[in-house]
């Protein structure tokens, strides 16, 4: 009977260590697995952010398009366009009349003024289309 007993206590613990060796396996391909879903999810999270992406530039592509259809020559043109007063007399002084300005013509007109002065007269023609 004793030797009956050590023989189902060797199968036990022969069992036991067979259980453990099984549950570190299972354990380890948990991790495994646990770690594609991450990857998995990653990817799809990444995939989505890519579409919401694609979507926005086309959406600003479209308005870029819309506002260049809008903003063509023949629109702007169309545009009533003035210089100040002050800028129009002064250019007036230096034989610079209505219509396009040449740019050494005017840089010598502006010889007389500081330089944030120049900027100004200028950003105000081109903003006028007067600059050739």
């Amino acid at each position: 009977m004793e030797n009956r007993e050590q023989e189902i206590a060797q199968r036990l613990e022969t069992a036991t260590t067979l259980l453990e060796k099984t549950l570190s396996w299972l354990e380890g391909r948990q991790g495994a697995l646990s770690g594609e879903v991450e990857r998995i999810s990653a990817t799809v999270e990444q995939n989505r952010r890519e579409t919401e992406l694609a979507e926005k530039l086309a959406s600003t592509e479209r308005e870029l398009a819309e506002i260049k259809a809008a903003s063509s020559p023949g629109v702007l043109n169309t545009l009533r366009r003035t210089v100040p007063a002050t800028t129009s007399e002064m250019l007036a002084k230096h034989g610079i009349g209505e219509g396009p300005v040449d740019v050494r013509t005017l840089d010598a007109a502006l010889a007389g003024l500081s330089l944030e002065q120049r900027i100004a007269v200028k950003s105000q023609l081109l903003r006028a289309g007067a600059i050739a």
